[in-house]
């Protein structure tokens, strides 16, 4: 009996030596990417390193983000509708009183608490005030800009092309809805009133951004990637990657303006398609391949004035059409997901966190109230595996589509459509579908008791970050903020 005992013993024990450890997680968002902007989905240029990514993983072609970059990231980070969390009519800006709450958990505390080390290189758009920023939220380590580049003085590039000219002070308008609609200015500075763009190491202000500048953010965000990883090769890591590319305005480098033929925007997502490429041949450079899971995917939809492509999808950047918020999505894990594969599945970036918790074994995943949900089934092609069965389509504080299974409602028009036969949402086929219609309609009204719709407050709505006196992180004068000067305390 002793024997037995000892015996399995050892083999208990030579199970727990050879248990599989936890993947190492690469979330690559790419900022305004259209669904057709990459060959994998369409695209008309060339992206020959995501065409490998896609035959070696997963292609995911319900995949849904937000209408426009910040909900879209809280998200991507809490694991929730982008109105549970960050309840704001439109995006955050320089200088924003309010922000992602530190009271809210992010995938990067979830891995954290689970051993990784974590990692956020580029563009934020939570918050740009030291209680919103990543290094507060879960990020051992930060490097970029806080909020989108087209938030910083016009002579310094960031209202206009590299191939057009500065726009007249009177013809910056300031973009997005106007919160005073909504009860107060309080998501920062607009227009020509915007900051310098300050680019953050850490907990430093290191450089203020100018056109220069901007031609290199995909070059200097993609080596610092690589270097976390070289550092972190003994993982469990977790690393963020939010590309500025290709938000307008469009800098890529030098070396590939031109290079598409088909404009700046697409130059960018040749850039793009390299910046991946230099993050999996890394992987597979130091073996780490069958033990990372990466996504690429884009944080919504293509603005259509900017050259984007959404094809088939009607719609762009901004709206709760399907172009306006389903985004291209690849999945790679080597020897995992299975080659070559692409689901149909609803999902949404409100499953990362959920997803990415449940493969590090983490419980403080488990203990959370999310609106997401593990998706890992899916992705690992388990049998059965489904995504959402509803989903929810919110722009700012109004929910203005709803669907279930293949069907979708436009709530504000009545208007149905079938997107596994009409993708493009341009046969409204509500008149002959009365009870595909009555039941979205309590979906709809489920949400409205949680969420609410055209209001900011609602039972399920949790509390914005606030600060009293918010400043910007670079004055107009070079003068860098108090806290984030160690480097540098005024910058030219």
């Amino acid at each position: 009996m002793r024997i037995l005992s000892n015996l399995l013993s050892c083999l208990l024990t030579g199970v727990t030596a050879f248990a599989a450890p936890p993947p190492n997680i690469v979330l690559i968002n790419i900022d305004d990417l259209g669904y057709a902007d990459i060959s994998p989905f369409g695209g008309k240029v060339p992206t020959p390193q995501l065409d490998r990514m896609a035959k070696e993983g997963m292609k995911l072609t319900s995949h849904y983000a937000a209408p426009v970059c910040s909900p879209s990231r809280a998200a991507m980070m809490t694991g929730c509708y982008p109105k549970r969390v960050l309840p704001i009519p439109g995006v955050l800006f320089p200088s924003s009183a309010v922000g992602l709450s530190p009271a809210q958990t992010t995938v990067a505390e979830v891995l954290k608490d689970a051993g990784y080390a974590t990692a956020c290189v580029g563009k934020w758009h939570l918050g740009d005030q030291p209680e919103f920023l990543p290094t507060s939220q879960g990020f051992d380590h930060y490097f970029g800009i806080p909020y989108s580049n087209d938030m910083g003085p016009r002579q310094e590039g960031s209202k206009s092309n590299p191939d057009k000219p500065v726009p007249p002070e009177k013809d910056v308008a300031s973009k997005g809805i106007d919160p005073k609609n909504y009860g107060g200015d309080e998501t920062g500075l607009k227009g020509a009133s915007q900051p310098p763009l300050p680019l953050i190491d850490d907990q430093n202000v290191v450089e203020r951004v100018k056109a220069a500048q901007q031609h290199t953010f995909t070059r200097r965000y993609t080596e610092r990637a690589v270097k976390f990883i070289r550092e972190h090769r003994s993982g469990p890591f977790f690393l963020y990657l939010p590309h500025n590319a290709v938000h307008f305005p469009l800098y890529p480098h030098h070396d590939y303006m031109g290079k598409s033929g088909l404009g700046l925007q697409k130059d960018w997502v040749l850039e793009v398609d390299w910046s991946v490429g230099r993050v999996l041949d890394t992987l597979r450079e130091l073996k780490l391949d069958s033990n990372t899971l990466v996504i690429f995917t884009s944080d919504n939809g293509g603005p259509l004035n900017q050259n984007a492509d959404n094809t088939p999808l009607r719609g762009g950047k901004g709206s709760t059409l399907e172009g306006g918020i389903r985004v291209c999505t690849i999945a790679w894990w080597p020897g995992k997901i299975a080659a070559g594969s692409e689901t149909q599945a609803v999902t949404a970036h409100m499953d990362w966190l959920p997803t990415f918790g449940a493969l590090a074994g983490s419980k403080t995943a488990a203990g959370l109230k999310l609106d997401g949900k593990d998706i890992s089934p899916v992705l690992l092609g388990e049998k059965g595996a489904v995504g959402h069965d509803v989903f929810h389509y919110y722009r700012g504080f109004d929910l203005q589509a709803v669907r279930s299974g293949p069907w979708k409602l436009h709530l504000a028009k009545n208007e149905l459509y079938n997107l596994d036969s009409d993708i493009g949402e341009a046969q409204n086929v509500a008149a002959d579908h009365a009870d595909i219609v009555a039941q979205l309609l309590k979906h709809a009204e489920a949400m409205q008791a949680d969420l609410g719709d055209k209001t900011k407050d609602a039972p399920g709505v949790r509390a914005l970050g606030r600060v009293e006196n918010p400043l910007p992180l670079i004055s107009h004068d070079g003068t860098v903020r108090a806290g984030f000067n160690k480097i540098a305390k005024t910058l030219p």
